[in-house]
């Protein structure tokens, strides 16, 4: 990298592309320094939030909206994934906290319950079940679902296998590797019926009717909860949280 001549030092060719990259590391190393003393401070912060529902409305996207209006300064990254690889976000430290049903966790997580959302079965608009009130899941056990392979679709895999089972016969249920929208889609061509939350009626369906559907006992909901590392010490999660239980206490 240099030459030492009797007096000093020079650079050889091979010299310079090397000092430019300790530079920069230089420099990312200062930037460091600075961000984790800002966020030491509760300056600035980064939060990473895992979810596998939907933002078309709901209260997760009130809950990020509120959070994102109010820490103005922090960074917000949103990561849509399956449960697995949201647990394995946690496990990793990629993601502070998830956002996913209630009854799921691993060793070192973790969790809080915050909120429920009504299910819907979601009907072509001309179906024959779409005015019959109060509609009950047994209503339903001769349709045939469609559900998405990822997301919450296997949490609506479970649950329509648990209401409709009988006498050892499952119900009719598809699986896709599609997003969430591409299935509703396919609702809507009038072959199948699917399964959905509150959180997804934030877009105009012209052709679907998102329609409650009701145990025994009342209306049929999802619970939800909080996950996270037990020993993660972001002050930006102490934030989260804080949001969290002043809109919904628990």
């Amino acid at each position: 990298l240099s030459d030492r001549p009797p007096r000093g030092a020079e650079i050889t060719e091979n010299g310079p592309p090397f000092t430019e990259q300790a530079r920069r590391i230089i420099t990312d190393v200062d930037n460091l320094r600075t961000t984790a003393r800002n966020v030491s401070y509760g300056l600035q912060g980064r939060i990473a939030v895992g979810y596998c529902s939907p933002l078309m409305a709901g209260k997760l996207r009130l809950a990020i909206s509120d959070y994102l209006t109010k820490f103005e300064d922090g960074q917000f990254d949103g990561v849509e994934a399956g449960l697995e690889k949201l647990f394995q976000g946690l496990q990793s430290r990629t993601l502070d906290v998830a956002v996913a049903p209630i009854g799921l966790g691993e060793d070192g997580i973790m969790s809080r319950r915050i909120w429920s959302e009504r299910l819907f079965a979601v009907l072509p608009s001309e179906h024959a079940l779409a005015e019959r009130e109060p509609l009950y899941w047994q209503d339903l056990r001769r349709e045939v679902f469609v559900v998405p392979a990822g997301g919450l679709g296997p949490i609506f895999g479970n649950l329509i296998a648990a209401r409709l089972t009988e006498q050892g016969k499952r119900p009719n249920i598809i699986i896709q590797d599609a997003s969430l929208e591409s299935v509703l889609s396919m609702v809507a061509a009038k072959r199948y019926i699917s399964i959905a939350t509150e959180a997804s009626q934030g877009v105009a369906w012209t052709d679907l009717r998102f329609h409650e559907v009701h145990d025994p006992t009342g209306p049929s909901r999802l619970e939800y909860s909080l996950y996270w590392r037990n020993d993660n010490e972001n002050p930006a999660l102490k934030h989260f949280f804080k949001l969290i239980e002043e809109r919904y206490p628990g």
